[in-house]
């Protein structure tokens, strides 16, 4: 018997920021954002040799324990250690012998919410195997408690609820850990059209999102009007943005975009760089009439709104960069779990 699990990668249209604490607790948080065929997948082997593996990307970086009930924590695998750990505790359900390979699509720490997502489908394996009797709204909730609480990651809520709803959704951030996921019933035109004018370019950068959402954390709490201001204008144009998707009125995202970059950049000084800035700068003079850095910022994928044919235009300026075009299509069904 196998368990297989796979969670989608998401781009965050608008609002990306206002799901972190302090910020949501506060102010309350809102996000649209969209999940991608692009995945974190799981595989889980049941064993009966008393051990432990686990595997990331199919290689050879692996590391075997004995067949505990709590592990202790290793440098590389805290993702698989953390959840496995909350599992065994959270649903007494005692030691187990399996191995657990873990892979992605992409790099990881590159803006598409990785960790979250490897979380969520490292945690699909679980309730897939033992039968957990958990929903989607408490798969999310666990995973963002295993990263953020059990494991001290920093970073926000959306990533594990992208990956555990699936498609286009409008999602708010309340106080106490509420979170509401509202999915965007739209025309499939408007779908097509928004699919075929935003270009995903990966920089071929990584960056640790950690220090940058230390940093706008420490703007919240020290009340950095213009940090927070910012967070405001960026709650607003996730609202926008859903407006202008419901309504059809693709052409004012890229505007909304703009000023979401705009914002987003004042939420800490690292979110940016004048690589970055360059990037952005061609892209816009090449034809798009908007964009941003996918995630906490500082490297990995970028997005742009390109309309009419402008797409391959932009696509080519950007080759001047190092980067590459990611091909992509939205995904409507989130975490997905299953044995063989």
């Amino acid at each position: 018997m196998i368990i297989r699990s796979k969670a989608p990668l998401r781009i965050g249209l608008a609002g990306g920021g206002t799901d972190v604490s302090p910020y949501s607790d506060l102010y309350g948080g809102a996000i649209l954002n969209a999940t991608i065929d692009l995945y974190a997948y799981a595989s889980l082997e049941p064993l009966n040799d008393g051990k432990i593996e686990f595997v990331i990307d199919g290689t050879s970086n692996k590391i075997t324990f004995d067949s505990a009930e709590h592990l202790e924590m290793f440098e590389g695998f805290e993702l698989f250690i953390g959840v496995y750990n909350r599992v065994v505790k959270e649903f007494n359900c005692g030691a187990k012998s399996f191995r657990l390979t873990s892979y992605i699509d992409v790099p990881q720490g590159s803006g598409l919410g990785t960790s979250s997502t490897i979380v969520v489908s490292l945690l699909g394996a679980f309730v897939e195997w033992l039968k957990l009797p958990l929903g989607k709204y408490d798969i999310a909730h666990l995973a963002y408690e295993i990263e953020r609480k059990d494991l001290k990651m920093s970073g926000g809520k959306q990533d594990q609820y992208a990956a555990t709803f699936g498609g286009i959704n409008f999602i708010e951030f309340l106080s106490n850990d509420r979170v509401i996921v509202n999915p965007l019933s739209l025309k499939n035109e408007v779908v097509y059209e928004l699919e075929m004018c935003l270009l995903l370019y990966f920089t071929k950068t990584q960056r640790l999102s950690a220090q940058i959402i230390d940093d706008q954390v420490k703007n919240v709490n020290s009340n950095n009007t213009n940090a927070i201001e910012a967070m405001h204008h960026l709650k607003e144009q996730a609202i926008l943005m859903k407006e202008f998707l419901m309504k059809g009125e693709l052409n004012l995202i890229g505007e909304n975009l703009h000023k979401g970059w705009e914002n987003k950049k004042k939420m800490a000084n690292s979110i940016s760089n004048t690589f970055i800035d360059e990037i952005y700068t061609s892209a816009i003079n090449a034809g798009a009439s908007g964009g941003k850095i996918s995630g906490a910022g500082g490297g990995g994928f970028m997005f742009f709104y390109c309309p009419a044919v402008t797409k391959i235009n932009v696509g080519n300026v950007l080759k001047q960069f190092g980067g590459n075009v990611q091909s992509f299509k939205f995904t409507q069904q989130g975490l997905t779990s299953w044995t063989i």
